[in-house]
């Protein structure tokens, strides 16, 4: 696996826009051309749109977006301004009575922070669609990433500001992508180290302590957790693939959810994974299985290391 920067995957256009007063934004992935797609929901409060049409057994082939968002279920409205977009772009379904762009998408929790009046919508949406195609995307604090946070177990007193975080990589000629918004209920922990690099704060709020350990220690009694989790990813990739692969694709991905995100698919979290293939390279499916969980897993990694101390939360970097 070699790492290659995320724009490098052909046929693809990173981009977001957001609301840094408002703590809330959004993140789009476009294809152009359409690519095949999956979803993979695993969280048990998702906020979604456009997913079941992923499923193999429906007739829609292709895709041209997928928009991951803050706000909420209030923020699938963000949709709209893609939807817009796309239209004005010639870029859709040809339906003999117009374009009807297909756009997939999931909206994560982060009223908690911020102005929670302020939510993606279709003029943010249509933002992201423009800075798409500028091809730089951006990590950190911006985005869907813009009011992420983790390790929220005992509340809003104890979280870190988290963020949107992409990481890519190339085996052989099949290059593989994530783009992950972090929101997690528990702690997120470093791929190759094992290292906790954020997550739920002690009780002096000077380190970390331990979102599974807590959990562990009060067994008898039922989850009572802060329910305003979610992380959305997107896996992109220049492989072949049809729908059904893509789906298993995404079932593979949270492999790389669960090997750095401690706890996750949490009955208090909406987790979700999209996939989007646009390519004409053979790849063997458990191959990339492997590939697209290892770059989720570093995506996420990025996701809190990039994120800066915001609305009085500190960060990764505040206890470097």
């Amino acid at each position: 696996m070699k790492e290659i920067k995320i724009s490098e995957i052909e046929g693809f256009r990173i981009g977001s826009d957001q609301d840094t007063a408002g703590g809330t934004g959004c993140t789009v992935i476009i294809c152009k051309n359409g690519a095949t797609a999956g979803v993979e929901v695993r969280g048990s409060a998702p906020a979604t749109r456009e997913t079941d049409l992923l499923s193999p057994m429906n007739t829609v082939e292709k895709i041209n977006a997928v928009i991951l968002s803050g706000g909420s279920a209030f923020g699938l409205d963000a949709a709209g301004g893609v939807m817009k977009y796309l239209e004005e772009n010639n870029i859709g379904f040809e339906t003999g009575f117009g374009i009807v762009p297909i756009v997939c998408g999931a909206s994560l929790f982060d009223l908690c922070v911020g102005n929670p009046k302020v939510r993606p919508d279709i003029t943010m949406g249509y933002a992201a669609c423009v800075s798409a195609m500028e091809n730089a995307p951006q990590e950190g604090n911006c985005g869907a990433g813009t009011g992420a946070t983790v390790g929220k177990l005992h509340g809003p007193d104890c979280m870190m500001k988290s963020g949107l975080g992409m990481y890519a990589a190339k085996a052989g000629r099949v290059k593989c992508g994530a783009v992950v918004a972090v929101n997690a209920l528990g702690d997120v922990y470093d791929a190759d180290t094992g290292n906790q690099l954020a997550g739920i704060l002690n009780a002096d709020r000077d380190g970390m302590s331990n979102s599974e350990a807590l959990m562990m220690d009060s067994m008898d009694q039922d989850l009572n957790a802060f329910s305003a989790n979610t992380t959305l990813g997107c896996i992109i990739s220049n492989a072949r693939l049809t729908k059904a692969q893509c789906t298993k694709l995404a079932a593979f991905t949270h492999n790389g959810y669960a090997r750095v995100i401690k706890p996750v698919d949490t009955t208090a979290d909406g987790d979700a994974v999209f996939v989007m293939a646009a390519g004409d390279v053979d790849a063997g499916l458990d191959g990339l299985g492997v590939l697209a969980a290892a770059v989720t897993a570093k995506a996420i990694g990025r996701a809190v290391l990039s994120a800066e101390p915001a609305y009085g939360l500190p960060a990764a970097r505040s206890f470097k």
